[in-house]
């Protein structure tokens, strides 16, 4: 193979650099990213041996130039690898892993690169340097240092291994979750199994059965998360059972898939690198370099929620059992495959709303195009128009242009939203090309779900679980879309862990907001809109089952720092007795409110990058409950307001320390009150 034979070696010529999926094959990716090792090896030995002492321009923004073609070659892969992971793929994936390791520690750990950045930031002072390139000094030598490059040759070598070691066990992890998932979707025989799903949901089950050769049965495939939406439709206990046994037990059996023994060395190995670096865990590591800065602060808001939120979800049990005595001719205790179920017939009860016969409003089209569509149109000006001359990396993908009010091109939106079996768990947004004013490119973003595929001509119907997700993931984008800044280091959602979902939790708010809501929410047959006193209690509902959906995600959260607490000297034989006194400790083990996501299939952060991080979605709530307060303050859903939250907050990516462009926004710090009150947590 020759670089004129393979399309990833030059930039692309479609439009915005989309890369030309249509050309690349499995085979190109290697030998691409093996010519763009060797480039940016090539361009940071061209940065350390220059005689001259070091300067912005030759040290600092060198490296920003360095790693063109290795980072359109990554992004490329990983959105494919991510989304539609063939077995070719995840064999390159396998074979990537502790090369990319091995690459990245080559340049950041590189000591004479690291002796021309330290004294790029002695003399920062001194320079004639704009905020964005003050900042990009102060980022670089905080990462550098904070990654180990400091340390002599031996512990270098050391921490080198450790993080080839950690990258090929976070891909194993990552395709033995794949796997058993695949492995574990239960199948059912007959429809009247599956009572109470809609024709809609059966058809997707059928379809979804036959891809499989099974067909005349029906296939329920499974989240990422412990729970489904479908628990609760089902009015068979047993077929209930069945998933959520499936659910739980997913990468956690004596077989090829097990996850066990993967993360037990995950979290020996972390431990390990973080006692090289000079810190007692692998969580004091993480967030000494995020907003939070401790592992004591982040305990400290953990236990402050758990209690109210374990008590609210004891009171939640309760009205549960209390219609299960009442309305079952042979109670029985709630158990967690009940708890959806039953919460569903306490909400109809008490609101008068039934969630799964909603769905007929949320179609998925229109609730794309006229409600996260219409509200980004309505806060900022963009219009989307679907290019269907441009081709995504998978068929079900689709692609649009996004143009501001005056006409100015932004970038390219991809959303990829229905779930199959190459495609790996829950939901997520990645950039493909990130927008630079240094290398002159645009941003092309992409979305994915994983909604089940209808039958033929039956429509996408969402649950509002599915709406919030979009709206969520849309967030994502729209920070991925509008961070306009000259370096690369801070594109797009290139901010802290603990940060990051601050943008996506505030989109939220709009799924509900009047002039939204009455756009999109329109039955899918007749064009009705949804009943306005049903809105009115749909929002009387909005702390309704807190405590169970706080608890759940909150126990994940301390599961994910129990483990990264740890240090080396602690050994961990059986992983279910550790969950089970972590949650303990903290207050939430409850066997009917089962942990969002237990360790085995905990792909956030034992093959994501959110180790030691999780909690950073109640963390940023923080930020987004008090944002949500000032866009209600000032007139809601305005171009005013968009273009200042635009402008202050998603347009300058990570070129900004996070907690000040929030004070830049807000013009105070974030109060804590109305995310406990959006929660049901106050006293």
């Amino acid at each position: 193979m020759t670089d004129a034979t393979n399309p990833l070696m030059q930039p692309s010529t479609l439009p915005y650099g989309l890369p030309d999926y249509g050309a690349i094959r499995p085979e190109h990716y290697l030998p691409a990213f093996q010519a763009g090792f060797q480039e940016q090896l090539h361009e940071i030995a061209r940065i350390t041996m220059v005689r001259s002492m070091p300067t912005f321009e030759n040290t600092i923004e060198a490296l920003e130039r360095s790693g063109e073609l290795l980072d359109r070659v990554a992004h490329t892969f990983y959105t494919v690898s991510s989304a539609d992971a063939t077995p070719e793929i995840q064999e390159i994936d396998e074979q990537l892993a502790p090369l990319m390791a091995a690459h990245q520690d080559a340049i950041t750990l590189d000591g004479q690169l690291y002796w021309r950045v330290q004294r790029v930031y002695e003399q920062r002072d001194a320079l004639d340097l704009d905020p964005e390139q003050r900042y990009l000094v102060e980022r670089h030598h905080r990462e550098m240092t904070h990654a180990g490059a400091s340390l002599d040759d031996e512990d270098k070598a050391q921490l080198t291994a450790l993080n080839q070691k950690l990258s090929t066990l976070t891909n194993t992890f990552e395709r033995n979750l794949l796997n058993d998932t695949n492995a574990l979707a239960v199948v059912f025989d007959a429809p009247d199994e599956l009572d109470g799903l809609s024709a809609g949901e059966l058809s997707a089950a059928a379809r979804a059965a036959a891809d499989r050769g099974l067909d005349g049965k029906y296939l329920i495939t499974l989240p990422l998360f412990s729970g489904h939406p479908a628990l609760a439709q089902l009015r068979v206990r047993e077929s209930r059972r069945r998933i959520m046994a499936a659910s739980l037990m997913r990468a956690s059996r004596d077989n090829a898939n097990d996850n066990r023994p993967v993360l037990r060395e995950i979290v020996r190995l972390r431990a390990e690198r973080a006692k090289l670096l000079g810190y007692d865990s692998h969580a004091a590591y993480v967030t000494a370099d995020e907003t939070a800065g401790t592992p004591d602060a982040v305990e400290r808001m953990l236990r402050r929620l758990a209690a109210p939120s374990a008590r609210n979800a004891r009171a939640e049990r309760a009205a549960l059992q209390a219609i299960v005595d009442e309305t079952e001719a042979a109670p029985f205790p709630i158990e967690a495959h009940d708890w959806a179920f039953y919460t569903e017939r306490v909400r109809t009860a008490r609101y008068d709303i039934d969630s799964s016969a909603l769905r007929p409003w949320f179609e998925a089209e229109r609730v794309l195009q006229d409600g996260v569509f219409f509200a980004a149109n309505r806060l900022y000006g963009v219009t989307f128009s679907e290019r269907e001359d441009l081709a995504a990396y998978h068929p079900g993908a689709r692609v649009f242009e996004v143009r501001d009010a005056d006409g100015t091109a932004v970038g390219l939106y991809m959303l990829d939203l229905y779930t199959r079996d190459s495609k790996r768990g829950g939901a997520w947004m990645n950039a493909i090309v990130s927008q630079s004013r240094l290398h002159g490119t645009a941003p092309v973003v992409v979305n994915n779900l994983n909604v089940p595929l209808p039958g033929d001509g039956e429509p996408t119907l969402l649950t509002l679980d599915e709406v919030t997700t979009l709206f969520h993931e849309f967030g994502h984008a729209l920070h991925g879309l509008f961070a306009t800044v000259t370096y690369p280091h801070f594109a797009g959602t290139n901010v802290f862990r603990d940060f990051v979902e601050f943008p996506s939790q505030v989109n939220e708010m709009w799924i509900l907001w009047p002039e939204v809501l009455d756009n999109y929410a329109r039955h899918h047959e007749t064009g009705a809109p949804l009943d306005p006193a049903i809105v009115e209690r749909l929002r009387a509902t909005e702390t309704f089952d807190q405590g169970h959906a706080t608890s759940e995600y909150l126990a994940a959260a301390w599961l994910d720092q129990a483990w990264h607490r740890l240090g080396t000297e602690a050994h961990v034989d059986d992983v279910a007795a550790f969950e089970a006194a972590a949650l303990t400790d903290i207050g939430l083990d409850d066997p009917a409110v089962p942990t969002r996501y237990s360790s085995t299939y905990f792909a956030h952060v034992f093959s994501g990058g959110y180790s030691a991080g999780y909690y950073s979605y109640i963390w940023s709530e923080v930020l987004d409950a008090d944002t949500v307060e000032w866009f209600r303050e000032n007139g809601g859903l305005t171009r005013g307001n968009g273009d200042r939250f635009r402008q202050r907050l998603l347009g300058v990516g990570g070129s900004k320390d996070p907690l000040e462009a929030y004070r830049d926004f807000r013009g105070r710090d974030a109060d804590i009150e109305p995310l406990l009150k959006r929660r049901g947590l106050g006293s």
